[in-house]
């Protein structure tokens, strides 16, 4: 019989602890987003988000979903109610957060206008509303 892993409370708490990181969950907030966006966003080499992307996805705060040449990465809720809990008041924590809300604008904007930041073709975050270039005009 299959042993169900425990949760790393430890790996889990770490993930949170750098502002890398939790500057990639503001941004996927309830959607799914290309790894190239972070790049652009946060201004940061590909490597270096790709490290930080792979220490959610172990610590299991988030998944990855491969659709050709890009990466996509949405937020999942951990197995344990607490870190769930945790989980979803830290991102309303973020929300609130002057940075983190400049960071989001800056993601809505590179959205409406791809070519202007050097992403014509990357897809667009999923579940991200169709009409959020008509807020910015």
């Amino acid at each position: 019989m299959a042993r169900k892993a425990q949760f790393d409370m430890q790996q889990f708490f770490l993930a949170l602890a750098d502002n890398t990181r939790l500057r990639l969950l503001n941004l996927m907030g309830e959607q799914e987003v290309c790894v190239c966006y972070f790049v652009e966003i946060l201004g940061a080499p590909q490597p270096k988000i790709s490290r930080h992307l792979a220490y959610l996805r172990n610590a299991g705060i988030v998944s990855a979903r491969r659709e050709g040449k890009w990466m996509h990465y949405r937020i999942v809720m951990p197995p344990h109610i607490g870190a769930t809990q945790i989980l979803r008041q830290t991102l309303e924590w973020l929300k609130e957060d002057k940075a983190m809300q400049a960071d989001r604008t800056r993601l809505t904007k590179a959205c409406c206008a791809p070519a202007k930041y050097a992403l014509e073709g990357v897809p667009l975050p999923a579940a991200a509303p169709e009409s959020c270039c008509e807020v910015l005009q």
